[in-house]
């Protein structure tokens, strides 16, 4: 967190317009530089500047798969982290597709709630259950795709997050599962794709893309909790949680940080 706020990292966001708003503002509260920046036009060469980029595809198009697949070659080739948020994959072909062109420019991280974890292994080819989405909410648990994340991981040579009530982030060696975060983080739209953007922002300041995404999911969820004592209704939940990732120290992480 600390190096963060000490590099201010430019961060590229490929992100659905629900989640602008909320990832650009997520990002600054945080002490990041966000860049939405999407057309095949310019996304290459914009990835070349940033230190880092993610690539949501929630509201997705192919002018917006072609700036997501143009700044993901960037990022691979220049060895910039990038992040994969695979939003309702498994809905329909195209999106399947779109998913399998985005995997093969190798993400660092893929981040995505339980059943976009198991839906986006089965898309990749490996045994996992039936994963439909139910709109952009989640249909399983973190413990259920536990087995699924770690395939996925070892198979794609990335970082997986599958989060939820529990957080699990693996490398296919390593796991760490998160209890941090609040009810109330489901009821505000965007917070799971700004949360994507934040993974990303200290991937850009870690060497360890593992860590990088735990330490990012660790500031995120009590940033959660700490906005929770202070605004009980999602309206005021979303302005609350802004405010906390600004304020939030290293002290508060370290004071309320829930490993399981």
């Amino acid at each position: 967190l600390d190096a963060l706020r000490s590099a201010r990292p430019l961060v590229q966001n490929i992100t659905n317009f629900v989640s602008m708003d909320t990832a650009a503002n997520a990002l600054l509260a945080l002490g990041a530089s966000p860049a939405m920046v999407h057309s095949a036009e310019e996304s290459g060469d914009f990835a070349a500047r940033a230190d880092s980029l993610v690539v949501n595809t929630g509201t997705l198009s192919q002018p917006f798969l072609e700036g997501g697949e143009t700044a993901a070659t960037a990022a691979h080739m220049l060895g910039r982290p990038w992040v994969l948020d695979p939003v309702g994959v498994g809905g329909g072909k195209f999106r399947n597709e779109a998913v399998l062109r985005l995997l093969r420019h190798r993400p660092s991280v893929i981040r995505g709630n339980a059943s976009e974890i198991i839906s986006i292994a089965r898309v990749a080819g490996l045994k996992a259950d039936a994963a439909a989405p139910r709109g952009v909410d989640s249909a399983h648990t973190t413990d259920a795709a536990l087995v699924t994340a770690g395939h996925l991981a070892r198979h794609s040579v990335c970082v997986v997050a599958a989060t939820g009530a529990v957080d699990l982030v693996t490398d296919g060696t390593r796991v760490v599962r998160l209890a941090n975060g609040h009810e109330l983080m489901t009821r505000v739209t965007a917070l799971g794709c700004a949360l994507s953007a934040v993974v990303a922002a200290f991937c850009a300041v870690g060497e360890d893309s593992f860590e990088a995404t735990v330490s990012a999911l660790a500031v995120y969820g009590v940033a959660g909790e700490m906005a929770a004592e202070q605004a009980q209704r999602p309206g005021s939940y979303r302005v609350a949680f802004m405010d906390m990732l600004d304020a939030i120290t290293a002290a508060d992480v370290a004071a309320r940080l829930k490993v399981l």
